[in-house]
């Protein structure tokens, strides 16, 4: 695998100098034998002049004299690195981790260990190490140093992984009714008793509150890659799961927060590439995953999408995107759901980023109550200038959706859901590059039939990787 850019080893070398004691640079008068700083130095002048078999020779010299000389562990690191002796390089690295004491000395450890993992082609660890060395950056600047390295190594890694963490209360984690009653099945009380009949809710028909723990990861593999084009394979997990709180729990007393875990799991492939003067990007996509509910079988889907954006003038984007996913139901009906996205963003006179989507989805089932068509509207501001040191974004959203056949009514079923979210993330606190969010959240569904009436309030909190 190749090594990190050339500007690498210029920064590597000036973490191990910034890391080095005041040494003496010459023999005093009639010395005959070189002290150990002058053999630190020599070896230091050795690797800055490319004569990485010499600064190695150096090194074990002093590490003959002294196991835990932290400085001749990361000259020995570099110069093997050089040399092609990976595994030699990435023990000296870490030991010479494991003995530095200072936020100088455990930054140069990090960077030198970096460049170890990153040149024998273990990418993904080499970002892990270049993570701890922006956590012990001594200043700003060298800060920024392990940023844009990371953002190398990232690049040019096969491998991308990008995941969240976040634990949230819920007041309505079962997408329960907030409503206490409802109408029962319209077919058989007509039948039955010549009209509709109200009923009430109760248990786990009603909306119940808890707190939410949801992961989420997406993992890429980048296989074939040119300047303009991309291929992908792709990994994607979500799982949910909940405990119930104490008014939830006397609701509905045989219910448990594991009766509403969720999770999915999706392999796919992706293929992007650059056109129009690559003044735009086209993606192409495919998953085939499967999905549990309350940890039973629910679905298999298969998915298909494919995507179109477009950069404007002054920093004006249009997105477009086209999907269809098949759903093989286990615990519900089959589906096939169609879906259009357009999208519009741009930047605002005060430097703020408004964001603007328009959706359309039609659904077809064998069951034919779960039968719908829907079109929806959102739209994100993203302020220019931090609040108390966060980043702010807000949220709108409508979405109108029509079920023609409903066991409920007559005349079908009718949501009206409307959604609104401020986001925040914390960018002055960081711990290994990532900083923490928080999320407040509330959406409203106005239905025609009773049981599907609901409110939803949530307070999120979780973690987003900062480069």
């Amino acid at each position: 695998m190749p090594a990190l850019h050339k500007g690498w080893r210029g920064r590597v070398l000036a973490a191990l100098l910034m890391a080095m004691p005041p040494l003496a640079l010459v023999a005093s008068p009639g010395q005959e034998t070189a002290t150990p700083d002058q053999v630190r130095e020599a070896a230091a002048v050795a690797l800055k002049q490319g004569r990485n078999a010499q600064a190695y020779s150096f090194s074990e010299a002093l590490l003959h004299r002294d196991p835990q000389d932290r400085l001749a562990l990361l000259i020995k690191s570099r110069s093997a690195r050089s040399l092609g002796e990976f595994r030699d390089a990435r023990l000296s690295a870490r030991q010479a981790w494991k003995l530095a004491e200072s936020d100088s000395q455990k930054y140069a450890a990090s960077m030198v260990m970096a460049q170890a993992l990153s040149s024998g082609g273990q990418k993904t660890l080499a970002k892990f190490w270049l993570r701890r060395a922006v956590q012990h950056a001594p200043n700003r600047h060298l800060e920024r140093v392990a940023i844009r390295d990371f953002r190398y190594v990232r690049a040019a890694s096969p491998w991308l992984h990008r995941f969240s963490f976040s634990v949230a209360p819920e007041s309505n984690i079962n997408n329960g009714s907030s409503e206490r009653s409802s109408f029962l099945n319209y077919a058989l009380t007509e039948v039955l008793l010549g009209g509709p009949a109200e009923f009430q809710l109760g248990g786990s028909q009603r909306a119940l509150s808890g707190i939410e723990y949801s992961f989420n990861s997406r993992s890429r593999f980048r296989f074939r890659e040119t300047p303009t084009r991309a291929h992908d394979l792709t990994v994607a997990v979500d799982l949910r799961t909940y405990t119930l709180s104490s008014e939830a729990k006397a609701q509905a007393p045989d219910a448990k927060g594991s009766d509403f875990s969720y999770a999915s799991y999706a392999l796919g492939y992706a293929h992007k590439g650059l056109n129009f003067d690559r003044k735009g990007e086209y993606r192409l996509s495919g998953q085939a995953g499967q999905s549990w509910y309350g940890g039973d079988e629910y679905t298999r889907f298969i998915r298909l999408s494919a995507g179109q954006s477009y950069k404007l003038e002054r920093q004006r984007r249009v997105n477009a995107r086209l999907s269809t996913e098949r759903q093989f139901g286990v615990m519900t009906s089959d589906q096939d759901t169609w879906r259009g996205d357009l999208s519009y963003s741009f930047r605002l006179g005060s430097g703020a980023t408004l964001w603007s989507g328009l959706t359309l989805a039609q659904a077809s089932a064998s069951t034919a109550s779960n039968e719908f068509s829907e079109a929806g509207l959102s739209t994100q501001l993203t302020l220019a200038k931090p609040v108390l040191g966060a980043t702010v974004l807000f949220g709108l959203s409508a979405r109108d959706r029509d079920y023609d056949v409903s066991r409920h009514s007559p005349d079908g079923r009718q949501d009206r859901k409307y959604s609104a979210d401020v986001s925040l993330l914390f960018r002055d606190i960081d711990y290994y590059g990532f900083n923490p969010t928080l999320r407040l959240s509330a959406s409203k569904n106005d239905s025609n039939i009773g049981l599907y009436e609901s409110h939803r309030f949530g307070v999120n909190f979780g973690i987003q990787s900062a480069f």
